[in-house]
């Protein structure tokens, strides 16, 4: 049986998985990073034991990344840093996404017992 501490990085992979997934590949411009940030965070914290998610995508990476032609690109990990927070009963876990040596890395932050609204 899984331990909650277990479990609840279990559902912190669930979740960064279905960001990924979900959204790599939507079409985003400097225009509209802000709103896609939004769609995404909302999109993850409706799933079960999600307290919070952050996504910031990076306006002068996106810009890097457009074909001028079309004036927008795809969403990829190299694009966005994310943080998440899961509280499965109890146990709290950070989570976050960032560029590390060139690739998104998901890692864990923390695993603790406690409270999904104290500080980070």
């Amino acid at each position: 049986m899984a331990t909650d501490a277990q479990r609840a990085c279990f559902e912190a992979g669930i979740k960064f998985g279905s960001l990924y997934h979900q959204f790599a590949g939507t079409p985003v411009s400097p225009e509209s990073a802000r709103s896609l940030e939004v769609a995404m965070a909302e999109a993850i914290e409706n799933q079960p034991f999600c307290a919070s998610v952050s996504v910031e995508i990076h306006d002068d990476r996106v810009e890097d990344a457009i074909d001028h032609a079309n004036d927008y690109t795809e969403l990829t990990g190299s694009l966005m840093d994310v943080e998440m927070r899961i509280d499965y009963d109890g146990v709290v876990v950070d989570t976050r996404m960032e560029m590390v040596d060139g690739y998104p890395l998901m890692e864990l932050v923390s695993v603790a017992e406690g409270d999904a609204d104290r500080d980070g």
